[in-house]
């Protein structure tokens, strides 16, 4: 492998404890790695979040994933970094996670809480090839018996398979990937770095027919390109036929940030749908709760139909036939009342 431009001097952005690397490779071609010790590492969740979670832990800050949607893009406007492209091809690495992490899970005021992964980046992103954090990370919450959750669009994270299965042993692990759709065409223009959704499924198999539980966030749900009742009933059958224990749907949400980014991708491969995004989302980040009680509602009803639920060791998981089922509208749709859906900020 060939590095160019190995930065010694000091950084203006992260001081003088820092690696700037652009690698001339094709798997990393145009991405350039900055390379920084972290002073911490476990993070605590804001307070006013939805998340139902207290802490986290992000070994990487940008994504080449580069999906077009991703919330955590304006995370790097904090860093002076440009929040598009920048985002894609920037990548912040704490290449002392492992050790930091084992130091920081030692402390006498660390409690065990829950520990959640890949709720801002994906901890298994290309990166992760080349710098492989995670197993020192996995390693050092399996060592401290500490409960932690992985939530990933990476087909890397079978690489750490006995060490999920190591730290299952011993403490509650939970594994969620992310598969919003099946449509080829969309998700090579909007989730261009990520394994294709098949991939993704055979990761859930994977996990699955080695005894480690897997759910499905099913997101997002794109509104007017991957929303409609067929595209989702071959979702869900998909992610049930995949042996999936659970489906958690999650309608696009738009913060700022990933918001201009987003509608300017939409204007280039679908300027037709600008202004029905406008209206859609005129109310803020979020799409109106009709709309996402009707997705909530109808991803519910066909996972019941497929036989996803709580899971239970032995469980068959039997595929109905497909029935017909008549076209639902926006304007037809009535809320279901007590839906909800969980929100990722």
């Amino acid at each position: 492998m060939r590095w160019d431009n190995l930065g010694e001097s000091p950084s203006a952005l992260f001081g003088t404890d820092v690696v700037t690397r652009t690698v001339d490779t094709p798997e990393f071609r145009g991405i350039t790695f900055h390379e920084v010790r972290a002073r911490s590492l476990v993070n605590r969740v804001p307070g006013a979040s939805r998340m139902p979670f207290e802490w986290t832990v992000n070994p990487y800050r940008g994504c080449s994933h580069a999906c077009v949607y991703c919330f955590a893009r304006s995370t790097h406007g904090y860093l002076d970094l440009d929040t598009g492209l920048g985002f894609d091809s920037q990548i912040v690495v704490k290449v002392n996670a492992p050790e930091l992490l084992r130091r920081e899970l030692a402390a006498p005021r660390w409690r065990g809480d829950h520990i959640a992964m890949g709720t801002n980046v994906d901890c298994y992103q290309r990166a992760e090839g080349r710098y492989a954090l995670m197993p020192g990370i996995i390693a050092a919450l399996r060592d401290r018996a500490n409960p932690f959750s992985i939530l990933t669009k990476g087909t890397l994270i079978l690489r750490d398979l006995e060490l999920l299965r190591q730290a299952a042993d011993v403490t509650d692990v939970g594994i969620s990937v992310s598969v919003g759709f099946l449509d080829g065409e969309l998700w090579r223009t909007v989730e261009p770095g990520t394994p294709a959704p098949g991939r993704r499924l055979d990761v859930v198999r994977t996990l699955t027919a080695h005894g480690i539980p897997c759910g499905v966030l099913m997101a997002p749900v794109i509104p007017f390109l991957s929303d409609t009742p067929e595209q989702l009933r071959a979702t869900v059958r998909a992610i049930a036929e995949a042996g999936a224990d659970s489906v958690t749907p999650l309608v696009l949400h738009l913060r700022p940030g990933a918001r201009e980014w987003f509608l300017s991708w939409l204007g280039r491969h679908h300027p037709h749908l600008v202004r029905r995004y406008e209206a859609l989302y005129a109310g803020g980040a979020y799409a109106p709760t009709w709309y996402q009680r009707r997705i909530t509602r109808q991803v519910h009803e066909l996972a019941a139909e497929c036989g996803l639920g709580p899971f239970r060791p032995g469980q068959a998981r039997r595929i109905p036939p497909e029935p017909a089922r008549p076209a639902e509208t926006a304007e037809t749709a009535e809320p279901t009342p007590g839906a909800t859906q969980l929100t990722l900020l």
